[in-house]
């Protein structure tokens, strides 16, 4: 479960979609200096489910991490940040 963002266009197979959902998790931490999050920005339909329409990756190092305090909200802050997207 991700957090809701101001809706983005994105070019998906052919289409222009809008992504409302970023969903994140960390796929590497050395506990120490630096970690990295997997992130999936997708579509949700009134009617439930949605796609998935567009992924990647996001570093977080040096003083940010060092101040990042763990917690998932502020990693979502900052992923949604380096993406240039707003949280809703």
């Amino acid at each position: 479960m991700g957090v809701n963002i101001q809706p983005v266009s994105i070019w998906a197979n052919g289409q222009s979609k809008e992504a409302s959902e970023l969903d994140a998790r960390i796929i590497y931490d050395d506990l120490a200096t630096s970690c990295t999050f997997y992130y999936e920005l997708k579509e949700v339909l009134e009617e439930g489910g949605g796609s998935v329409l567009s992924v990647g990756n996001v570093s977080m190092d040096s003083e940010d991490y060092q101040n990042w305090d763990n917690s998932n909200e502020q990693a979502y802050v900052y992923i949604a940040d380096k993406l240039n997207l707003t949280i809703a």
